[in-house]
């Protein structure tokens, strides 16, 4: 018995000296993987990219805008207050809305543009004129790169709100025209410009962080009591076909700006996930009085995307639950932090540390926040020349407490004075590529899916993210 036990025991020994026996070297190597790759065509003969696009200046911005439901009508009224513009023509497919938005450039005591209504098509009238600059496009999202591609073919500057495409068919259609026609083609992306983003770029910009290694962004907002309000219910009718992270553009934007994406690194790789559809179709139940089995989009999604130079995003999505809004707005860098959401912060390394002395693991000081006042005076030390130029008229104007008038007011300071745009054709690719790639990676078991170069090998082009100004 004692020794059937002996044998028993030295068996159990040698398997645990099995099990700590380190693996084979081969086994721990990194294994080489083929992420999951989207075509990328061919850029057409004659076609060159629009990196930091020039156009010939415009003493006056004349524009137009198509659609006038919820976002239009607050922009007619942010031009109204904008020099060296003119509003030329509106258009929406309800002729109320028109006779609405045409009201506040009159009360404004300015000439009353031209209407277009009634039809479907009426929109290409608009497009059509010889009289105007740019289309400033905000309908429903299906039909944002089909218009933005019309205006710009029609000799047109185009002004697209987000997401400016839902599928990559559409963003190289965008891409191509642009470069075709040599039209600018901005996505509206507004929250770029929002004062603790703008500050926060330019202390990076400035090397406060010192490296930049790691992002984070979302756009996570609780639409319960908008869901009513949109046209013939498109938007939720678009979360209810489509899986993924169909709106990455308030989160991934700012981001992508903090590491010089196409102007230095590029998005590389990137892997998503999502959660069951809980909330979807529940009101799909209570708005539409049908069930919906169906139902796409998860409730969270979230994605991972790694870049070229070995930096990391990560960015979230959830319109459905009852959580506190945030676009997150966080950055880890090898010399400091930065977070919005929920609280504005910065964390920076000590100046000074006593290395003749052993750290208190219990004193977490070092790890906090820089106190308020601190805070305040970098912000103010740091304040982005644009913000010095025009925080206070942006306040009193308003849009998203500002942010949507500093957008507005760049594009039209871009183009009278024949710079560059704040943000090109590529910036809205990347940033509305998420929707297609997201699905895909979702649907193949999360599976890690190639980001593709749209700017087709021109992304190490520029060395760093910057705005232009007038010397």
């Amino acid at each position: 018995m004692i020794k059937n036990l002996s044998t028993f025991f030295v068996g159990i020994a040698l398997l645990c000296l099995a099990g700590c026996t380190p693996i084979p070297k081969e086994t721990t190597a990194t294994k080489e993987y083929t992420p999951l790759e989207v075509p990328v065509p061919e850029r057409p003969a004659g076609q060159q990219d629009v990196i930091e696009l020039i156009t010939p200046k415009l003493d006056t911005v004349r524009v137009g805008f198509i659609g006038l439901g919820m976002r239009g009508p607050s922009a007619v009224e942010r031009w109204t207050h904008i020099p060296g513009t003119k509003i030329v023509a509106l258009c929406d497919l309800l002729p109320e809305n028109a006779e609405k938005a045409q009201k506040i450039v009159t009360n404004a005591g300015m000439e009353a543009p031209a209407l277009y209504s009634g039809s479907e098509d009426a929109w290409k009238q608009l497009c059509e004129r010889n009289d105007i600059d740019l289309v400033y496009i905000a309908t429903d999202w299906k039909h944002h790169a089909e218009m933005g591609i019309y205006a710009m073919e029609h000799g047109k500057h185009a002004a697209i709100e987000v997401p400016a495409a839902m599928s990559l068919d559409e963003i190289w259609a965008l891409i191509n025209t642009s470069e075709k026609t040599r039209k600018h083609c901005m996505q509206l992306e507004n929250c770029v410009y929002d004062f603790f983003e703008l500050t926060t770029l330019n202390m990076a910009q400035k090397g406060l962080f010192g490296e930049v290694l790691h992002v984070e962004g979302s756009y996570i907002h609780n639409l319960e009591e908008f869901w009513p309000y949109y046209w013939n219910n498109w938007r939720l009718d678009y979360n209810r076909e489509f899986r993924g992270d169909i709106y990455a553009t308030h989160g991934l934007g700012p981001a992508c700006q903090l590491l010089n994406i196409h102007r230095g690194d590029r998005m590389k790789t990137l892997v998503a996930m999502d959660t069951k559809a809980v909330t979807g179709p529940e009101l799909v139940k209570q708005y539409q009085k049908e069930e919906a089995p169906d139902f796409q989009n998860g409730d969270h999604t979230m994605t991972f995307i790694r870049t070229e130079n070995g930096k990391t995003i990560h960015i979230q999505h959830d319109v459905m639950n009852p959580r506190p809004y945030s676009r997150m707005y966080q950055l880890t860098g090898t010399k400091g932090f930065a977070n919005k959401y929920p609280i504005e912060q910065y964390c920076f390394r000590p100046d000074q540390i006593d290395s003749t002395s052993i750290p208190d693991h219990e004193n977490l000081s070092m790890h906090s926040a820089v106190p308020e006042k601190v805070k305040e005076t970098l912000m103010s030390q740091y304040k982005h020349p644009i913000h010095q130029e025009l925080e206070e008229t942006a306040k009193k104007i308003g849009g998203h407490g500002g942010m949507d008038f500093i957008m507005d007011y760049r594009l039209v300071y871009c183009l009278r004075n024949g710079l560059p745009l704040d943000m090109d054709v590529y910036d809205l690719a990347e940033w509305c590529c998420m929707a297609d790639l997201t699905r895909l990676s979702i649907e193949n078991g999360n599976a890690p899916v190639a980001v593709p170069d749209f700017t087709r090998g021109n992304w190490n082009k520029v060395d760093g993210y910057h705005h232009a100004f007038a010397q």
